[in-house]
């Protein structure tokens, strides 16, 4: 059943909902992939029973993004052989998100749902993300109500990331919610106008707003294969996540700031009180190490958090595209 989306989404409108039946629109589904040649087998079974289930005009648009194994080649023969099949090679691998984000250029759907081809997101839930989407909500998110199949460790740093997400930005990102979604072509005409390149998407989605509601079910493991997501590319995308959506990291070191002068001056009106009271006194050298290597380490976390926004500002000033294409197969042009 929806659950609530937990953030300060509008309403669907009663007379947008009038206007919406499947029956005449297209849904475009989007696939980044990245050597997920293992899977596509049952992916395509799956996704193709939905689609007829759903009986509704379909693409399904598969961005390789830099694959080093044969998933560009299966996709293309996919292609030739099913004209619902569209296929988008880019040049090297970009990330995920820029993969995303060249599906969603190329979709030309009336909804867009973007989808791993892992399936730990059931194609089955497209169903009722339609059947909401025909009620009149803009967006329809996928809840992960269950994550047993991940490890321990990931649960734990998925949780941490969104608690912390949603405390230190003006955002508020649906626990548990992922890049499983359908979008109304509005809203992906919004998403598609933002124009920044460090991209995270899950911000992005909730940044652009409209009628949005959340459909629980639980996460399976991998049909096949292996995820090329490692913990170190996991903190670095929580890291662009937060960056990109919220300024308090730079505001906690002023804060800081201020703590360490106030503890300065009361150190030196200390030291005053007791040369005036007791004489002259000679500091321990242990003491003095431990204030200098402290301030030091503050320093060096400071000059870290700032050179990743400096780093951000970087990357955006150079206008360097999200991505680029080096094959396209499937489509008119």
């Amino acid at each position: 059943m929806p659950t609530s989306s937990g953030a300060s989404f509008v309403a669907p409108d009663p007379a947008v909902a009038a206007t919406r039946n499947r029956r005449g629109a297209k849904l475009s589904i989007v696939a980044p992939m990245h050597n997920e040649s293992e899977v596509l087998d049952a992916f395509f079974t799956r996704m193709g029973q939905t689609i007829a289930d759903l009986g509704v005009e379909a693409e399904i648009i598969c961005v390789d993004d830099g694959s080093r194994d044969d998933t560009l080649a299966k996709l293309l023969e996919r292609a030739r052989h099913d004209p619902r099949i569209k296929v988008v090679g880019l040049a090297r691998n970009f990330g995920k998100e820029a993969a995303m984000t060249a599906g969603m250029d190329a979709a030309t759907g009336d909804m867009v749902v973007p989808i791993d081809a892992d399936l730990q997101d059931p194609p089955e839930l497209i169903e009722e993300f339609v059947r909401l989407w025909e009620r009149g909500f803009d967006v329809v998110y996928g809840v992960r109500a269950d994550r047993s199949s991940d490890t321990f460790i990931k649960r734990f740093t998925a949780t941490l990331f969104y608690r912390v997400f949603n405390r230190v930005s003006d955002l508020n990102i649906p626990m548990s919610a992922g890049d499983f979604r359908l979008m109304d072509r509005r809203v992906v005409e919004a998403v598609k106008a933002l124009p920044e390149r460090n991209r995270f998407m899950k911000g992005l989605f909730a940044w652009v707003g409209f009628s949005q509601v959340g459909v629980p079910y639980v996460r399976p493991p991998r049909a096949a294969g292996t995820t090329s997501f490692g913990y170190l590319k996991l903190l670095r995308f929580a890291l662009d996540g937060i960056t990109s959506f919220s300024t308090v990291p730079l505001r906690v070191w002023t804060v800081l700031g201020l703590c360490a002068a106030l503890l300065a001056f009361g150190a030196a009106a200390t030291l005053i009180v007791r040369v005036l009271v007791v004489g002259r006194d000679v500091p321990g050298y242990a003491s003095l190490m431990v204030a200098v290597l402290l301030g030091f380490a503050v320093q060096m976390l400071a000059f870290g958090v700032l050179g990743e926004y400096v780093g951000r500002l970087y990357q955006e000033v150079k206008g360097r595209p999200i991505y680029i294409v080096s094959r396209r197969a499937g489509f008119e042009d």
